[in-house]
């Protein structure tokens, strides 16, 4: 599979760039169309960022003129337009997002018929079909487009079914929207079961999502817990299908421990479909120890939710992620959902009794130093004389004791480095040396 322009969640870019503008837009909205055979409705949420509109303005066009009705449900998060299209029974999906990228950022991605991500193959499908152009049409403007607002009502009334009524009454929850798209439902779905809530990030002006806020950022999120004595804290990313925790005394938990609380509780009570929790290359090898600990096993991925809900579907698991916060709890939801996962956490702690400071230590990390370096160009790593060295170094000396990952962002401009060691020095230094490498072959910004 080549794919010029989606990358491993969607289409994504500078707005004004040579990808993500409005031009392009209404390209691959016409495209879109042809590759539906113009049968169907078409669905399109959107985040906060100021460039929003248009890009939903220039899809909305390509989409019509390829023959397809057009439906916009607002600003909602990435979750809920994947409901919309499932519950609908819609053609497709499209969410105009760049997750957790800057403001200046846009992006474009797809949910088929299932609210599932479209796969590698579709989306190629897709590509083939741009245009050069698209020739205008007569027919409905922009402004003829239908609108509705019940994606956000059903998804707000599915999340709050989740626990019983009033459950969190005499909970304090700092709550971090990061100024995008889950402003208007995560809030309201945790006050309607009785929180609390401290808000942060929750006034989303176009160019403040994610800025310095949200999942990427959370040690606002740490402080306002400890400073307001909250039981929980919660980020989400600028499109929430992403989660971060953070536990009563400040403490942050990323994606791995969120996934080994949700998968040993469920491992305990005899609930773990196929006993089975499917994990990225990324996910810290503590994972694997805990979830074979507790009688479960655990299922590696490339990069990237849509190949871990891929894996989960060919294994019948229900409940996979990434690191990242990507959680998918598929028999609730067949995408990420940062809302979902959070609520599935609380509903351990409601069940266990524990806090999170406590349920955070059924996960014992090994040894890790990650690094996102920014790049002028992404050569083919093969061709990195020096990475390859390195390396090769690093993992003959490691042996079994630990593992080194390089890697392109599908997403960003940016080189990821990981390693994973017996201690702490070995880790460090490893990822000093992986830093060096790539600055003696490539242009870091």
């Amino acid at each position: 599979m080549s794919r010029q322009y989606f990358g491993t969640d969607g289409v994504r870019g500078p707005y004004g760039g040579p990808v993500i503008n409005d031009e392009f837009a209404e390209r691959l909205g016409f495209a879109a169309a042809r590759w539906l055979r113009g049968a169907g409705t078409v669905v399109i949420g959107r985040d906060t960022r100021q460039s929003g509109p248009a890009l939903e303005a220039a899809l909305t066009r390509g989409l019509v003129a390829g023959g397809v009705e057009v439906v916009s449900l607002g600003v909602l998060p990435t979750p809920a337009v994947s409901r919309a299209v499932r519950v609908q029974q819609r053609a497709l999906g499209v969410v105009v997002t760049a997750s957790h990228n800057p403001a200046e950022d846009n992006g474009i991605k797809f949910f088929g018929a299932a609210g599932l991500k479209l796969t590698d193959a579709q989306e190629e499908g897709i590509e083939k079909l741009i245009p050069e152009r698209v020739e205008p049409v007569s027919g409905p403007g922009r402004d003829e487009v239908r609108t509705e607002s019940s994606g956000s009502a059903d998804y707000v009334a599915t999340m709050c079914g989740l626990l019983r009524a009033n459950v969190l009454h005499g909970w304090r929850i700092v709550l971090d929207t990061a100024n995008g798209a889950t402003c208007a439902t995560s809030p309201v779905v945790l006050r309607a079961l009785g929180a609390e809530v401290i808000s942060l990030g929750d006034a989303p002006d176009g160019k403040n999502i994610n800025a310095g806020i949200g999942s990427e950022h959370p040690e606002k999120l740490a402080a306002l817990v400890r400073e307001r004595g909250a039981r929980i804290g919660i980020a989400h990313d600028g499109d929430g299908d992403r989660c971060i925790l953070c536990d009563e005394q400040g403490n942050v938990l990323d994606g791995d421990e969120i996934l080994t609380i949700l998968a040993t509780h469920a491992l305990r009570r005899g609930t773990l479909t196929k006993n089975t929790l499917v994990v990225t290359v990324q996910s810290n090898l503590g994972v694997d120890a805990a979830i074979a600990a507790a009688g479960g096993r655990v299922c590696r991925t490339p990069v990237g939710d849509r190949y871990v809900i891929e894996r989960m579907r060919a294994e019948g698991a229900t409940l996979g992620g990434e690191s990242s916060g990507h959680i998918v709890c598929a028999d609730i939801s067949p995408t990420g959902d940062g809302l979902l996962a959070a609520l599935k956490v609380i509903d351990v702690m409601l069940e266990t009794g524990e806090p999170l400071s406590a349920l955070r230590r059924r996960l014992k990390k090994f040894p890790q130093k990650t690094a996102a370096l920014r790049v002028a160009e992404k050569r083919p790593l093969e061709e990195l004389r020096s990475v390859s060295a390195a390396t090769a170094e690093l993992e003959a000396a490691l042996g079994e004791r630990g593992r080194v990952m390089v890697r392109y962002s599908g997403t960003e401009a940016k080189i990821r480095l990981l390693i994973e060691g017996p201690d702490d020095a070995t880790v460090s230094a490893g990822i000093k040396k992986l830093e060096t490498a790539v600055r003696a072959d490539l242009q870091v910004l």
